[in-house]
């Protein structure tokens, strides 16, 4: 069968005779694997579209076990990006992040949406991709489901908690709460003192579009203390831990 589909170059790999597989983010089905005999190097309009960093439309041949690659036409290319090496980093740690969080063959038509806004909005950021990154993370986060509790303790279930953040229990938690689990877990770390405003900073990322935080940086601190949280987090609920891209960028 013959179909088409918009699609982000995810990764590609070298196989052999030359073949390469492609990692896929489709709006239609998802991520999916692609095999193909086209070539960065090769001289048709295909080769320009498997590219990472391209966001093209792809016609491919399914089979009943795998998909292969038959042309792709470029509709926005953001290779430019990896002429700015601080840019080039965050785009790969997200494209990372984001394969990590897809299962196979699941459509994600408004993460798929969230990532070309990330693309859109980092080639126009000038500096301190940092925040962008983040705002990318907690908005994934809240499409996939699994956005941490903000609005109540995540243990007793009391309004507004605006202190302590427990990475086991998902969210916010109160202040006797955060008392009563560190003394059960000797002190556990994975309980945050947050006394910087990470309700404000989750809710406000949340909501607002990745085009508002074209100029918007959090402080260094701040930014240092609320990844470390949402890293832990996703390491938690979600089995992601290190990134390989994080040996170039966000350490």
């Amino acid at each position: 069968m013959v179909t088409d589909t918009e699609a982000l170059v995810l990764r590609q790999v070298k196989t052999l005779n030359g073949r390469r597989m492609l990692l896929l983010f489709t709006k239609k089905f998802g991520k999916i694997s692609v095999g193909t005999n086209i070539t960065e190097g090769g001289k048709n309009k295909s080769a320009l579209a498997v590219r990472p960093f391209t966001y093209g439309r792809y016609e491919l041949f399914k089979s009943r076990e795998s998909y292969n690659l038959n042309s792709g036409q470029v509709l926005r290319s953001y290779y430019s990006l990896g002429e700015d090496l601080d840019k080039y980093m965050a785009a790969s740690y997200v494209l990372e992040l984001t394969e990590k969080l897809l299962a196979e063959d699941l459509p994600q038509p408004r993460l798929f949406s969230l990532l070309l806004d990330f693309f859109d909005a980092l080639e126009k950021r000038t500096k301190k991709h940092d925040t962008l990154v983040m705002a990318y993370m907690v908005k994934a986060l809240d499409i996939m489901g699994t956005m941490p509790g903000t609005r109540q303790c995540s243990v007793c279930g009391a309004e507004n908690p605006q202190r302590f953040f427990s990475v086991e229990e998902g969210g916010m938690i109160c202040p006797d709460c955060a008392q009563n689990l560190l003394k059960e877990h000797n002190n556990e770390p994975l309980i945050y003192d947050t006394n910087f405003g990470i309700v404000n900073i989750l809710r406000y990322f949340q909501k607002e579009p990745l085009a508002s935080f074209e100029k918007l940086a959090l402080d260094e601190e701040i930014l240092k203390k609320l990844r470390a949280i949402i890293k832990s987090y996703m390491a938690y609920h979600l089995d992601i831990g290190k990134l390989k891209s994080e040996d170039f960028s966000f350490e």
